[in-house]
């Protein structure tokens, strides 16, 4: 099914999505990467806050190239999912509920989507510049040092991704092998 969310993501949307599902996200998305998460959760042992409110807040990992004149991003294509895994929990455990990605999850990320009603969005690996037309504004709002991996604020406008992941463990790299092989 076809759906146009505009954030953040609540639970009560988070609810509706569905494995399998085409979305178009519309509204503000964060992007970090291992480098970043590793940070914002080393933050949180120590009691700090973080540099943005995670809640209902959508995660876009990704590690920009710089922009060239006039464009507000450079090519923004997603990274492997699985260096985030061993952050991915504590993170929605704050209350981040969504993540663009590409590639399998562990079953430990997976659980936690499913206590904290968190959604696993897959955007195309090889886009970048496509996708990076989708971003209408970009804000470094942490993290200089990082370079591509600071943490940057984006407001993004129908981005294509597909619920890879729902909030019920429904998971579309095992349910979509499992119909292709039924072929």
């Amino acid at each position: 099914m076809e759906k146009h969310i505009t954030l953040p993501l609540t639970e009560e949307i988070a609810k509706t999505l569905k494995a399998g599902d085409t979305v178009y996200l519309t509204g503000t998305i964060y992007t970090s990467r291992d480098a970043g998460h590793k940070r914002m959760c080393e933050s949180l042992a120590k009691g700090e806050e973080l540099p943005f409110d995670p809640k209902d807040a959508t995660i876009y990992y990704v590690g920009p190239t710089p922009a060239k004149p006039g464009q507000v991003i450079g090519s923004a294509g997603p990274t492997t999912s699985g260096r985030m895994d061993a952050y991915a929990p504590t993170m929605m455990s704050v209350g981040a509920r969504g993540m663009i990605g590409k590639g399998a999850r562990l079953p430990e990320v997976v659980e936690a989507m499913k206590k904290y009603t968190g959604v696993y969005f897959g955007a195309i690996g090889g886009a970048g510049a496509l996708l990076a037309k989708c971003i209408k504004k970009c804000e470094l709002i942490a993290y200089e040092d990082l370079g591509a991996e600071a943490l940057r604020k984006l407001y993004v406008e129908d981005m294509p991704l597909f619920v890879i992941i729902d909030c019920e463990g429904n998971n579309l790299y095992e349910t979509g092998r499992a119909e292709y092989l039924k072929k």
